[in-house]
């Protein structure tokens, strides 16, 4: 016979939802839904970038039902991470888990108005950094098997031991993934130093195209400004490799524009009337307007 406790298993998972309750803040976002923030240390949250206005007035109800003004002291499109600050101190943080694998319990936090949500899942997937559809580095790709809606998008995901993996994100179809806190400190630091992550920046405006056997991305307009144009970039030009690696179109070109990518320099393989040839052009920094 089993000696596995069912009931003890649940409240032992009730007791870590309990504990990490403090550190989740419900957020009232557009169209009148919440989501959630926690708390990352020193009164900084952290929220899903997407879910923000960026002229919106922001107040955090914590577990406690009490109420706190924050403010956007930045934020990353590229990796979906959005920091406030707001004056409330004394608050927990949450301390950093170990490696997760697929299968082990997943708990996701979150906050509906000063009510403390929990659901319990597993980790379905971990898999090696990879970049988001924003050229962002995520330090690991971590999926989620549990269901859950809304109200917990940007709230702490936590381990067994009730440690924080990272934050739970929707991604295409609603799938669950976790952005992981090597990811959120990293983002954090530049966050709370300049209020934005560099990006990297051509300077045109892109369309997929073909050429014979080649495909690519056509350059449809150029910023007068811009790299691209200080290189020699023509309207016209399809862009077919990207230091000698081939470019499938504008979407996989703008992924290897992230942020280590500003102020290198780079060699474009480009069509031009039927006849390829090259340009070298130095990445920019994309601008925050």
């Amino acid at each position: 016979m089993s000696d596995f406790n069912l009931g003890a298993f649940s409240d032992a998972v009730a007791d870590i939802a309990a504990k990490a309750a403090p550190a989740a803040a419900s957020l009232r976002v557009h169209h009148g839904r919440t989501a959630t923030a926690f708390h990352w240390g020193d009164g900084f949250f952290v929220a899903a970038e997407e879910i923000l206005d960026a002229d919106e007035d922001i107040e955090l109800t914590l577990g406690s039902g009490e109420t706190v003004k924050a403010t956007l002291a930045g934020r990353d499109p590229s990796t979906g991470i959005a920091l406030l600050k707001s004056d409330r101190s004394g608050l927990p943080a949450l301390a950093k888990a170990g490696a997760v694998r697929p299968g082990h319990v997943a708990i996701a936090i979150g906050n509906g108005e000063g009510a403390a949500l929990s659901v319990l899942g597993t980790v379905a997937e971990v898999g090696p950094a990879w970049r988001s559809m924003r050229s962002g580095t995520i330090d690991r790709r971590i999926n989620l098997a549990v269901g859950t809606g809304g109200r917990f998008e940007g709230g702490p995901v936590l381990d067994a031991k009730g440690d924080l993996i990272g934050m739970l994100l929707f991604g295409p179809r609603r799938r669950a993934l976790v952005i992981p806190f090597e990811t959120i400190e990293r983002t954090v630091a530049v966050l709370k130093e300049k209020g934005h992550v560099v990006r990297g920046y051509l300077g045109a405006a892109l369309h997929p195209a073909r050429d014979g056997d080649a495909v690519g991305a056509m350059v449809m307009s150029l910023d007068d400004s811009g790299p691209a144009k200080a290189a020699g970039l023509h309207v016209g030009d399809i862009i077919v490799a990207w230091n000698g690696e081939p470019v499938e179109g504008p979407r996989g070109l703008m992924r290897r524009l992230g942020p280590d990518s500003a102020g290198t320099q780079v060699k474009l393989d480009i069509l031009r009337g039927g006849s390829r040839s090259e340009v070298v052009v130095t990445i920019g920094e994309k601008p925050l307007n």
